[in-house]
């Protein structure tokens, strides 16, 4: 049984669970449940400062489905946080999101791997941050994944 099967069947207290969003231009924005900031150690080493606050996380279903969506709320997000994601949704360049979970007797890495995504959609309504986040889409995945088009083979315009 993994560590982290051993922490969901004592107590969901016993899990740390934390966003990392990295808007371009802007540092990255990292927030752990909890009542007390956190210095975690990421997957590849190097140490990160998380804030604690109130996240609900609604994790997606299981399902064969091409497309899984990670919604989650973060309260009392600070202004500059609130303009950094405003900029990345207006934009529509791809922003990475980062779902981890930690063992609280354990801090020293992620006790299962981070769960890598993009952010598809927000919303504010007061000091409360609404996001969904999503996986990559391998349903709707062109194959092959090389398009031939006139740019990349100029030939194909006399055929």
């Amino acid at each position: 049984m993994s560590i982290l099967r051993k922490a969901y069947a004592s107590a969901d207290s016993e899990i740390i669970r934390t966003l990392e969003i990295s808007p371009a231009g802007a540092d990255p924005i990292r927030v752990c449940t909890g009542y007390e900031d956190l210095t975690l150690t990421l997957e590849n080493g190097s140490e990160a400062d998380f804030v604690a606050g109130p996240v609900d996380i609604k994790e997606p279903k299981k399902t064969t489905g091409g497309r899984q969506i990670l919604r989650f709320a973060i309260a009392n997000v600070t202004s500059v946080a609130q303009e950094a994601v405003e900029q990345a949704l207006e934009s529509g360049a791809q922003v990475p999101v980062t779902y981890r979970k930690y063992v609280n007797a354990d801090l020293s890495a992620p006790a299962a791997l981070p769960v890598e995504m993009v952010l598809v959609g927000g919303s504010f309504n007061g000091l409360m941050l609404t996001i969904e986040a999503s996986y990559m889409d391998p349903l709707n995945r062109a194959y092959p994944r090389d398009q031939y088009t006139n740019d990349v083979a100029p030939g194909l315009r006399y055929i």
